[in-house]
Order: C-alpha cells, then structure tokens, then sequence
C-alpha cells in the first residue's frame, strides 16, 4: 500500500517477505541492509544482506565440468540481529520470537521515504495470553555513511515481567541469495575475530578471501535508562552478542537502541577498520539525535531531486528516486564505485556494473552532477583494462567490458544456468560491444547538461577518443555492398547471440550498435574539432592520435551499414530470413513467456531461429534520441527514416518482442509517447510497477532493478517534456500522456539551480530562479527564448499530434 510518502504492508506473508526486503532495503550510497527481519539470521522466508558499494571478492567454482571464476559484490557481516522473548516471573523462558512464530497476531511495516527509516509493528499473544507488543525502528544514516541504528520499544499488555534480548553482529553469512547461483562458491570471509570493548560495545572483522579487503562492525547496545541490567558480551568465532533481560511492567514501553557503526579498508584517512568502528560507535550520539541528524540529510536531498507527480504512479516514481538516491547518494561522490544494475539491494547479477548507467546518469546529470561525474570517473580509473582487453581482441581503443566490476575486465559469465531445463549453456553475452557506446553517450550528456568542460575536454576526450578508435577498428569495408560492417556482436535484444547453426558466435550489422558507433565516431570527431588548443595538444600526445584518423572516422561514420527489410529497420543483417514464432500457441501452452530463451532451449529449441525478443533493440535508438536527432544520424549515413519508416519499425518490433527485461517496457513506453500515445500507458505502467508488484516472477526479491526504476524518472522528466541539453540551450517538446498530465519536475542546468518545469496538458511553465547567472536559452519546438534568472515563461501547448 502506497501513500504521498510512506510504502507499507499489513500482516506478515512469508512468500513475499524477500520481495518486501528488497523493497524496504534502506542505505546511504555506501552500503545499503536488505529490509530484512532483525530477529531471524536465516531462513526460507528471510534474507538479510548487507552491501558495501564496490566492496568485491573473487571466487572459482566448478561448473558442469569447467573451472570458473566469478566476481561477486560481498555479502557482509549482519548487522541487525536483535531476537527477544518473553520470560514471565514464575515460568521458563518462552520461545523466541518471530513473525514467522504461531504466537504472532498482528504485523504490519512502513518504509517512511520522506526521512528514510523503517518502522516494524508487531504483537504476539502466547499460551497464557500474555500479549507483548514490538516496534522497532531502523535507519541507516543519510548524513554519517558509517552509521545505522535500530530502536526496539517492547510493551507488555496486561502483564508484568521480563524480556530477554539478543543482540549482535552475526559474521556466519554467505552469498547465497539466489537459488541459481547454489552450487557455486560462496564463501567470500576469512579471518574472523570478535572482541568487546565495553560492556556495551561488541565487534566483529574480517576480511574478503582474495581481494583482502578487511571490513569491520562495531554495535553498542543499551537499554531505556533504569530499566534493564548493563548487558553481557557473549562472543564466538562468528558472531559477537549482547544479551541482557530487560524489566517489563503493564502498558509501559521499554526501550533497546543498538547502534552500529561499519568500515572497510577502502576507507580513506583511517587508521584501520577496526579502530574507526570501535571509536565511531564509542561517540555515537543517542537514537533520537542521529533519527534528528538522518533526516535532515533526507531533507536536503529531497531537495535536490524534487519530481512531483500526483496519485499513485507519484507514489511510486517516490519509492523508485528513494532507492536510486539509498544506492547513488553525495557519498558515491566519494568512492570509486560504478552503477550496480540491481543496486545495493540483493546479489542478482552479482552485484556487476552492465549498460544501467545509460538509464540512470541522465536522471542524476540534473540533480546531483557530482555524482553522475563520480560514475564517469569510475569507468575513467578502467580505461587501461578496457585499452588492453581491445588489444587483446586485435582491436584498438578501448573494449568496455558488458559486465564490469573492481579492476575493470569483463566478468561476464562464461557459462549460464537454464532453470527450466538444468542445463549449464554458454554465455556469449560479453559480445555485447554497445556498452561502450553507453559510456561515451553519457560522458556527452553529463557535460552538456552540467557544463563541465574540464572533465570533458580532459578524461572524458579521453574516453570518447577511444571507444572511437575501437569502433574505427571494428568496422570492416565490403566492396560489394560499398559500405563498412561491424560483425559477430550482440546487441540490447540479448536472445540473438548467433545466426542458427554457426560455429561462431555473435550476427552481424546490429542496427543499434552500427547506429550508436556512428554517433560516436561523430562526436569525437566534433570534440576533437572543437577542443581548445592546448587540450587537443595534451590529447593528441597522451593518445598518440595518428593525424589521419579522424578522417577515417568520418568516413566510417557515413558509411555503417544499417539493413533493412519490409520497409523497416532490421535488427542485424538477416533477421528477416528467421523464422515467424507461433505467439498465440507459445502464450496458451506457457502464459508467461518473457523468458522465451529458456522456455524453447528446455523444448531443445533455440531463440536464435525465430523472429523474437527479449527486449528493446532497435527501439533503444528512439530511447537514445530525439526524433529530430535521429533522423540526423541516419541522414548522415545517407540511410532512409522518414516519420512513416520510424512508425512501421516500432509497430514491427512491438509485436515480436516478449519483455524478458524490466528495461524494455520503460523503452517502449518512451517511444510511443512519441510515435501512438495512446499505447504508451500500458507500457509505462508495466515499467513503473515491474519491481513492486515483481511482474519478472521473483526477480526482485534478488534486487530492485535500479536502470528500470531511474528509468521511469527520467520518462517524467525528459521523456514527456522533450528535456533536452544540448547546444548550450534546454530544448522542450512535451508529450504528456492522459494519465499522467500534470506534473513538476525542479532540476539543475549547469549553474543555474532549482529550474522549475511544469507540465499540464494545456501548457508549460518553466522558471529560472534569481542569481547573477547569464539567461537560460530555452527552444520549445520552432520557437527560442532568452529566459533571464528571475522570470519565469509560461506557453501554451498545441493539442496532441
């Protein structure tokens, strides 16, 4: 249940409680706890996981034969336990509680997303009808990164006694969040140790098995003043507890707060992890003064990124910016970490770092630059693994890796799991070379919307030259077609990594990536032609920049080979020759078949055969740019896309594509808002509700999707405005759907802060707030306005096309 600011849950459904963890998973940007209960380590319903951002470990595994390694981000040392039970004056000690426990009567949570806790309410009612009722309320702290805290308050009913409570740090965890992965080495610990400092203050350290990164927790927990003994440290190999009895009295609540405080050795400016989170614990203020401090930050924050939205789609575009902002916050400024594709929240995907960040940065470049600038700079400390991959290739430049990780090489899976047919299959997903693409379109787009020439002229020239010189490499001349071609790919589609029957992986002339290597090897070409003298001297010498490579740039750029069949775009060279799938015969026998690929590999089928896919491909390009924009690039490449051309290739594609991923709804609902409004709704309210009403079937509960819920933001703020930043101007084309026609957005442009944008479906309204900045140039349509700090402009809008 979704309100203005709160996402809630009434009663306790052990079959979507992992789901519900993921969902109410707080964080600050540098680690982030699954919403897991406190009073459970373990269980089919429960999965508490804690992620530190970047913290990776390496581990090799043996599968169905093969030795192979993978790199996961680190489940670590569990923060949140706290168990409790009730101890009558006359009687034994009763069992522990839970909500999974026959005793429980009630049970309700609310993630609160305006200040960034959640609250747990629960009752239980034992035997002798002793009633005991529990609210606990956790953070981890926006303002401090290091700090979370939890405060439980127990209240008996009718009733007076004790209660007995555990609390601790538990270091016995694994990475073991997702069934397909079991088999696999999951043990990413060694070197445990606990120790107490005061009788109030235990910790736990220990360090990751090959990346030798040691993490430590300190926890400090006290109970309500005069009410409860000092509590006793009972330490073990793996875990480091408190447990101390806490008096209780008829309707008067008790109180137990546990603070913790968390460090690793990529930490700067400490001395060691221990030491920080002993002294970090030791000066921790009370609960009500770090609730006070928390939520100022998620104050200030709020501020920074305001969207404003009215009814339900609101609320969730709120959950969805709240778990962007828990995994990307200002601390991400601070560390070398990329954007993990299911946040901070779970183990899918292990934790890597794909494409996502095309999806997530032009949201964040508007908002918080810094941030989006951090991200660059991550994918920047990995260009020489990306320079060496290419050479390793026979290619130049730089080869971004699909799936990246700590020290940048590909980490993509060599082999895949089937779970309907229990076959291990090869992974030929790393053939994915788009994704550099991704990264050089997000460094023109970060310094087109914040200005910020010195990254751009600097180590983002850098990586842009590059990823050109690769695709320059890639693309081979065909004589008979008297174009160049780019072979043996993957694009976005992902079920297409090879022609049937060949030996080799990989289909040729992706339409997507020929498309996206021209507008890369174009914008190189106009930064290297536009770059002040000094920075194209410093370039040239840094890259070795052969003279006459630019020219052949140019003319690859011109010259990519796009195919087309039937009057569309096709999606790689020979798509038509597939074969037409039987969709109704597929959805009757299957219902859901957004995972076709393993629905026909389990029959001993291929997806290779059939004119199907998982997601958006060809599409993506209508994701990527503005109608007029595209209709550019495919000009320059003297290639035909007319409105009518555009128009025939979405309504091809709509109807062979079966959504396998969270991204493709979010894509399509983008480009029909432009091209047949009216169908876009159904799209973007897929995309909007695909994690919490989990519409993958259990994919979220393994980790939100954050390039899907960033995503749906960045639909409201550029999508249905025409927003773009190019050309030292805002350009403005909205097209708000019916659904969703009013709305607000407040967004940074350069040096200008708090743009105001309001959309109704009679008009727009943009105001520039006060300041000695120089006007905002603002296009909307054919028409162009110098907007001066202080003014606003209102305009009325056409009525749909």
């Amino acid at each position: 249940m979704t309100r203005a600011w709160t996402w809630s849950y009434e009663g306790y459904d052990a079959d979507t409680e992992r789901l519900r963890e993921s969902l109410c998973a707080l964080g600050n940007g540098y680690f982030v706890t699954r919403g897991a209960a406190s009073e459970v380590l373990f269980g089919p319903a429960h999965y508490p996981g804690t992620y530190a951002a970047g913290c990776y470990n390496r581990l090799t595994s043996t599968v169905d034969g093969q030795t192979v390694e993978n790199e996961d981000m680190v489940n670590l040392p569990n923060w949140l336990p706290l168990r409790y039970r009730i101890c009558p004056a006359d009687t034994a000690p009763g069992p522990w509680l839970s909500p999974d426990h026959a005793f429980l009567t009630e049970h309700r949570q609310t993630l609160d997303l305006r200040h960034g806790t959640l609250t747990r309410w629960s009752c239980y009612e034992d035997e002798a009808g002793r009633r005991l009722s529990v609210e606990q309320c956790r953070l981890v702290h926006m303002g401090d990164p290091h700090l979370a805290a939890l405060r439980t308050c127990f209240t008996a009913h009718g009733w007076s006694g004790a209660v007995e409570v555990e609390s601790g740090i538990d270091g016995a965890v694994r990475n073991a969040g997702i069934a397909r992965y079991h088999g696999l080495a999951d043990q990413h610990l060694t070197g445990w140790d606990t120790g107490d400092e005061r009788p109030d203050i235990v910790w736990l350290s220990c360090r990751t098995l090959d990346s030798d990164i040691r993490i430590a927790l300190a926890a400090r927990t006290r109970a309500s003043a005069g009410r409860g003994g000092m509590p006793h440290p009972q330490l073990s190999a793996l875990q480091a507890f408190h447990s101390l009895v806490l008096p209780v009295t008829a309707d008067v609540p008790s109180v137990v707060e546990k603070t913790v405080t968390l460090y690793t050795s990529r930490d700067p400016a400490i001395d060691s992890p221990l030491h920080a989170a002993v002294d970090g614990v030791v000066l921790a203020p009370h609960f009500r003064q770090l609730r006070a401090s928390h939520r100022r930050a998620w104050e200030n924050l709020w501020r920074q990124a305001k969207l404003e939205v009215p009814g339900e789609a609101g609320g969730i575009l709120r959950l969805h910016l709240f778990h962007l902002l828990q995994t990307l916050s200002p601390h991400t400024a601070e560390l070398d970490v990329g954007v993990p594709a299911r946040g901070l929240h779970g183990e899918a995907y292990r934790g890597h770092v794909f494409w996502d960040e095309l999806f997530v940065l032009p949201f964040l470049n508007l908002h918080l630059p810094q941030v989006s600038r951090a991200l660059l700079d991550y994918r920047y400390r990995r260009l020489p693994a990306a320079c060496h991959a290419a050479r390793e290739a026979g290619r130049a430049g730089a080869m971004y890796p699909w799936q990246s990780a700590g020290d940048g090489r590909e980490e993509t899976q060599q082999l895949h799991l089937n779970p309907r047919s229990g076959r291990w299959l090869p992974d030929h997903s790393r053939l994915q070379h788009h994704v550099g693409s991704a990264i050089a379109y997000n460094v023109w787009q970060y310094g087109q919307a914040s200005g910020d020439t010195e990254f751009l002229h600097t180590r983002g020239a850098e990586m842009l030259v590059q990823i050109a010189r690769f695709w320059a490499s890639a693309a081979d001349w065909d004589a008979a077609l008297g174009r160049y071609r780019i072979r043996g790919v993957v694009g976005p589609d992902e079920y297409h990594d090879g022609y049937p029957d060949a030996a080799a992986p990989g289909v040729d002339d992706n339409a997507y990536t020929n498309v996206t290597a021209a507008w890369v090897l174009l914008r190189a070409l106009d930064l290297c032609r536009t770059l002040p003298e000094a920075h194209q001297r410093q370039l040239s010498e840094r890259l070795q920049l052969d003279p006459e490579e630019p020219e052949r740039w140019d003319d690859i750029a011109h010259r990519l080979h796009v195919p087309y069949h039937q009057g569309v775009i096709s999606q790689f060279a020979g798509y038509e020759k597939l074969a037409e799938l039987d969709w109704d015969g597929y959805r009757q026998r299957y219902g859901d078949i957004r995972r076709l690929d393993r629905i026909l590999e389990a029959e001993g089928d291929t997806v290779n055969r059939y004119q199907a896919s998982k997601q958006a491909d060809v599409l993506m390009l209508g994701y990527l740019f503005s109608p007029a924009e595209l209709a550019s690039v495919f000009r320059l490449l003297g290639c035909p896309l007319d409105d009518d051309t555009w128009r025939a290739t979405v309504d091809y594609y709509l109807h062979r594509t079966t959504h396998g991923s969270t991204l493709s709804a979010l894509v399509h609902a983008w480009v029909l808002a432009r091209v047949h409004r009216p169908d876009a709704w159904t799209y973007c309210e897929e995309a909007l509700t695909g994690d919490v009403a989990d519409v993958q079937g259990g994919t979220t509960a393994e980790g939100i999707h954050l390039g899907a819920m960033a995503g749906t933001l960045d639909f409201v703020q550029r999508g249905m405005t025409g927003l773009e930043t190019r050309d030292e101007a805002l350009w403005l084309d909205p097209a708000p759907l019916r659904e969703l026609s009013k709305f607000g957005v407040r967004f940074r442009y350069r040096r200008h802060w708090d743009i105001d944008l309001r959309i109704r479906p009679e008009q727009v309204r943009i105001a520039v707030p006060a300041s000695e900045n120089p006007p905002v140039r603002v296009k909307l349509r054919d028409r162009s306005f110098a907007l001066a700090p202080g003014t606003s402009l209102r305009l009325d809008l056409p009525e749909e096309r």
